[in-house]
């Protein structure tokens, strides 16, 4: 169940020139966020080839959203490529 709260974290309200801690949206800053401090995320990401391949791995194993009720396919495509790219 998403709470009212994610529901305002997940909308892309901000202009596109206005980011979010360094990311461009709420949404794609949680996504990073639990990849970069969630060990499992973490070993899952670098086995996978690129970003679609992690969105895929995880939609396998029942898990669409990170804890947090970002949905991993409403992140921002080019900076999560570019964060595994860095992995």
């Amino acid at each position: 169940m998403t709470t009212i709260q994610q529901e305002l974290n997940t909308e892309d309200i901000n202009p596109s020139h206005v980011d979010y801690n360094g990311w461009a949206n709420w949404t794609t800053w949680n996504c990073a966020l639990w990849i970069g401090g969630d060990e499992g995320l973490y070993n899952i990401a670098r086995r996978c080839e690129d970003w679609f391949d992690f969105i895929v791995e995880m939609s396998d194993m029942g898990m669409n959203q990170t804890p947090d009720g970002a949905k991993w396919t409403m992140a921002d495509y080019d900076e999560m490529m570019e964060m595994m790219e860095d992995l």
